[in-house]
């Protein structure tokens, strides 16, 4: 199993990448790790509220499509949320200092993108899961022009 840095995998920049790591991957699942650190976005004195574990289990799944991309030789490239359902957690935080495990596996997908993940984290003291819907077209370029949206920058309908 090839093992990529993190920056590698995901479609963010910076700041923006709130993983550190990818434990261990295959073909339907990932397991990444985050340490809670003072400093870092979100971060308070009580730590990472666990409202942001959507968006840790999201680059989970950007990181699990970029370890399939790269290992058949192409490109990272953007995805989308498209939705979470049933997000719970058994606390307000993530401490700082803890080791957060995310994991997210495939539990469906078709030909056009759009795929379902079932995630958890795990850490010391504090649980979160949820479902996550995300879609990885082959070319999310429609996606991202504005040109191709329905409205126009200004909010207006052509």
């Amino acid at each position: 199993m090839t093992h990529w840095a993190i920056e590698q995998l995901l479609p963010h920049a910076g700041r923006m990448v709130w993983l550190d790591r990818v434990v261990e991957w295959d073909a339907e699942r990932v397991v990444c790790e985050r340490t809670v650190r003072h400093g870092d976005l979100e971060v308070t004195a009580e730590g990472l509220p666990t409202w942001a574990g959507v968006e840790l289990m999201a680059q989970a799944i950007a990181a699990w499509n970029g370890c399939q991309v790269l290992s058949a030789g192409g490109q990272v490239r953007p995805g989308f949320l498209l939705g979470t359902r049933a997000y719970r957690a058994d606390g307000d935080f993530f401490p700082p200092g803890a080791r957060l495990l995310v994991e997210a596996t495939r539990t469906f997908h078709d030909e056009d993108g759009m795929a379902s993940f079932a995630c958890r984290i795990t850490a010391a003291g504090t649980q979160a899961e949820a479902r996550l819907t995300v879609f990885s077209p082959p070319d999310p370029t429609p996606f991202l022009d504005p040109r191709h949206h329905s409205l126009d920058p200004t909010g207006n309908a052509p």
